[in-house]
């Protein structure tokens, strides 16, 4: 008898291109980790349908949302960001510009324009996280404030879609005067009567929260999204205390007053549409049936 008995193994098979998991099937809840298709998350609105987290959404998609089809209209859309300070780090402040344009797709980091959200004629402005990381600099100070400004020209409701890391180190003082400027305008808009609504998303941050993102007739947030002025890890380095759970999360927020309504993505667009109904005593357009939307 033989004591070992000779082992017999498969060879394994070289994969192929057919074995792979095709690229963009699936996408990763930033939050839970659950694997989902990529047309089921599409299909949710980018809202993980295993725990409800709110995933990110770049401006496009959020026009694509919120305005009504064939309505929008961009505006300024070659301003780009020039190099005042010849700021220099790793990279040079136009590398870093060209690189994100190319890797996001956008100019800068906010497009701007005018469209119709269920038929209500509004000057809309879409921040857009993708670019670095929706930093607030001159162009995005200034087409914000544009936003603001063709609202005022053309007696219209406002709306700007808030996502935003704060002010843009490579621009300095020119960043941080953004917030005195678009907060000016919106000053502007009270007093001309004219509706200003903030949509603030996750992340939004810093120079922006502090200024034109927390300064609206009605302030809208999504649900569990990040909202502060410094990072929570910043004020426990500087209070060495520990934060409360669900600190700067919008329901800790809009539970301390900052914040009016909570929406889920859903139902984003017809509380918006009921908001400036009322706000400029317009009706609703009614939505458009199963046939007309295909066809």
């Amino acid at each position: 008898m033989a004591w070992f008995k000779k082992q017999q193994f498969t060879a394994l098979r070289a994969t192929t291109p057919r074995d792979r998991v095709p690229d963009g099937l699936c996408a990763k809840c930033a939050h839970c980790g659950s694997i989902v298709l990529s047309r089921d998350m599409e299909e949710n609105l980018l809202v993980c349908p295993k725990c409800g987290r709110h995933q990110r959404m770049n401006a496009a998609q959020r026009i694509e949302q919120l305005v009504d089809p064939g309505t929008f209209v961009e505006t300024h859309a070659t301003l780009a960001s020039k190099d005042p300070l010849k700021f220099k780090d790793v990279r040079s402040y136009p590398e870093q510009i060209r690189r994100y344009q190319k890797r996001s797709g956008l100019v800068e980091a906010v497009i701007t324009g005018r469209g119709k959200i269920s038929g209500i004629d509004t000057s809309l402005g879409f921040m857009d996280s993708n670019f670095i990381m929706a930093s607030m600099g001159s162009v995005v100070g200034e087409k914000v404030t544009r936003v603001f400004e063709s609202a005022i020209e053309n007696r219209i409701p406002a709306v700007v879609v808030c996502a935003a890391g704060g002010a843009r180190m490579q621009e300095g003082i020119l960043s941080l005067m953004q917030m005195a400027k678009t907060s000016s305008l919106v000053a502007k808009m009270r007093e001309a009567g004219i509706p200003y609504v903030p949509v603030l998303t996750d992340p939004c941050g810093a120079g922006v929260a502090a200024s034109f993102a927390s300064l609206g007739d009605v302030i809208i947030a999504e649900p569990e999204a990040l909202i502060y002025f410094a990072g929570p890890r910043v004020i426990e380095q500087t209070i060495r205390q520990v934060l409360p759970k669900g600190f700067q999360r919008s329901e800790f927020v809009q539970e301390h007053g900052f914040i009016d309504v909570i929406v889920q993505r859903a139902d984003l667009k017809s509380t918006l549409a009921n908001i400036l109904a009322i706000l400029t005593h317009q009706e609703v357009a009614p939505a458009p049936s199963a046939s007309e939307a295909v066809g």
